[in-house]
């Protein structure tokens, strides 16, 4: 009896133990997830606003996008504020830096023919302000891309009108070839598979147009090689994209993404070059 009374004491010690053990390695796993959720990645390029611990980001977010009282007019500046908030209407405060911005604000027109990428400035509590301009009047849609700390890229749009002389209304067609003079340069482009839902390679060369010898000094543009926006016909589509060699400077610049379905594209590359940054469309089509 004494030596079944040992056995069950020394067995009841090592249970204890284990679950001691087991209560701490949870514990540290916790711990470890509230450390990353409160320091994530960009967090020290904008921290310190309000210093509050970030929190994960909403799944509902909204964007509005208000300019000034004068109204929008071709031609003429405007103050736009892009207010984000979450699905309960406060403002989302903490944001990721990607590709060495807040935000960035695409704007196109309604048959693609303008393009704008601008970066608007942080001025806290979920406001962005950025001055803009439209070259002619017309509907354009601003598409705000962002990633709020602790949730994942996003984009918000909305269509706006602007008074004055629309641009024609030409129908987008795909490239015939897909090479283009941009800025002095001549930039070929080439794509992997022209399938939907496929993984696509894009893959830009660079060369001087006039003598037409390699570019391999291209400078490093918002953190990579080069930027690419891609957007279907009817601007509904807005597809990321990834610089494959962030680092890469010349002549060949490659970037991978995804079509979503069949149908016409365009896409615009942006690089830069003697402190020069050059944007080149193409047009593509998917089937």
């Amino acid at each position: 009896m004494q030596k079944i009374g040992l056995i069950s004491a020394v067995l009841a010690v090592l249970l204890l133990s284990a679950c001691g053990s087991v209560r701490e390695a949870s514990g540290k796993s916790q711990h470890g997830s509230h450390e990353a959720a409160s320091s994530p990645a960009g967090a020290s390029e904008h921290g310190g606003h309000g210093g509050e611990t970030p929190k994960p980001a909403s799944t509902n977010m909204k964007a509005s996008f208000a300019f000034g009282s004068t109204g929008l007019k071709a031609k003429e500046k405007s103050e736009l504020t892009i207010l984000i908030t979450d699905d309960t209407g406060k403002p989302v405060t903490d944001y990721q830096v990607n590709h060495e911005k807040l935000l960035h604000l695409i704007i196109v027109n309604h048959n693609l023919s303008s393009f704008q990428h601008i970066h608007p400035a942080y001025q806290g509590n979920g406001k962005f302000t950025v001055s803009a301009s439209f070259d002619a009047g017309g509907d354009y849609k601003l598409i705000a891309d962002f990633i709020p700390t602790g949730g994942s890229s996003t984009t918000l749009s909305q269509w706006v009108k602007v008074a004055g002389k629309e641009a024609e209304h030409t129908v987008l067609k795909a490239d015939a070839k897909l090479r283009q003079e941009v800025s002095g340069k001549a930039v070929e482009l080439s794509l992997s598979s022209t399938k939907p839902k496929e993984d696509v390679t894009l893959t830009f060369t660079i060369r001087d147009a006039q003598t037409n010898k390699e570019i391999t000094n291209l400078q490093p543009y918002l953190g990579a090689v080069g930027h690419v926006v891609i957007l279907s016909a009817d601007a509904e589509q807005y597809i990321h994209v990834h610089p494959l060699a962030e680092k890469a400077t010349g002549p060949v610049a490659k970037f991978a993404t995804s079509f979503p379905e069949a149908g016409i594209y365009k896409l615009w590359g942006q690089f830069q070059h003697n402190g020069e940054v050059f944007t080149v469309p193409f047009v593509v089509e998917v089937k």
